[in-house]
């Protein structure tokens, strides 16, 4: 039984932003966006459990299920991408010869990593200092996996979403390096001492997080260039942005 679904909103144009932000925050880097007549529609290809998510955050969607071929646009929708000296994408393309391969299956979850704040935070990453990385918000482990191709040590991941761990240790696994995931609640738990922390979350989250971070240094994305969350104790020292998203890289006080 096929259980995938096809599930959709629209919105006006002009007020696409934060409608876009919302679906980020529920499938990072896992969904599209339709452009019609008068309208944008954002459409992410889940689960009965997705598709209850999309509803309590929208109040209301479209849902169909996914027909015959689906396998073959899932693969279309999931293209590889390059940043630098990486290359992120799914296991049926092939890494180019000359690239850093970070390899994410897209039908495990989370999304292979293609979405702009993605990119924008492994761009600010090629450019630190190596050393330790904490990623903070591990979702599928891309930016943790990144941090070791690039030469960082020790490198680890912290969610308070279960199958976020699972899916860090099963992608560092597939990509053969060493990464370390553990199951987090910020609210309670310390932070270890880094070097450098990653945290591809929203907004909102990024304003909590400053009082726990033990980071020398910090890169954050996951919101809109109209969005500068303040890293309590960090001063701002880099920002940049493409298609309407942001990533800054902030310094300790």
């Amino acid at each position: 039984m096929n259980l995938l679904r096809r599930v959709s909103v629209n919105v006006p144009p002009a007020r696409a932003e934060q409608p876009s932000a919302g679906m980020l925050d529920l499938f990072p880097t896992g969904f599209e966006e339709v452009d019609h007549e008068g309208s944008l529609e954002l459409a992410a290809y889940t689960n009965s459990a997705g598709e209850e998510r999309i509803w309590q955050a929208f109040g209301g969607a479209r849902g169909s299920d996914v027909d015959t071929g689906w396998e073959e646009r899932w693969r279309q929708f999931h293209k590889p991408s390059r940043v630098g000296e990486l290359w992120i994408g799914p296991p049926w393309e092939r890494p180019d010869a000359d690239a850093l391969p970070v390899v994410i299956d897209p039908g495990r979850a989370f999304g292979t990593g293609g979405h702009a704040t993605t990119r924008l935070c492994l761009e600010l990453l090629a450019d630190e200092p190596r050393g330790s990385v904490l990623d903070v918000g591990c979702g599928s482990g891309i930016l943790s996996i990144a941090a070791v191709r690039l030469g960082f040590a020790p490198v680890s991941g912290i969610d308070f979403d279960p199958q976020a761990v699972e899916a860090t240790e099963r992608n560092a696994r597939d990509n053969g390096v060493d990464v370390t995931a553990t199951l987090v609640d910020l609210r309670d738990d310390v932070l270890p001492e880094v070097d450098l922390a990653l945290a591809n979350i929203a907004a909102e989250a990024v304003l909590a997080l400053g009082p726990k971070l033990r980071a020398a240094r910090a890169i954050t994305s996951g919101y809109l260039v109209s969005d500068e969350p303040d890293l309590e104790g960090y001063r701002r020292e880099r920002r940049i942005g493409v298609d309407g998203w942001a990533a800054d890289l902030h310094v300790r006080r």
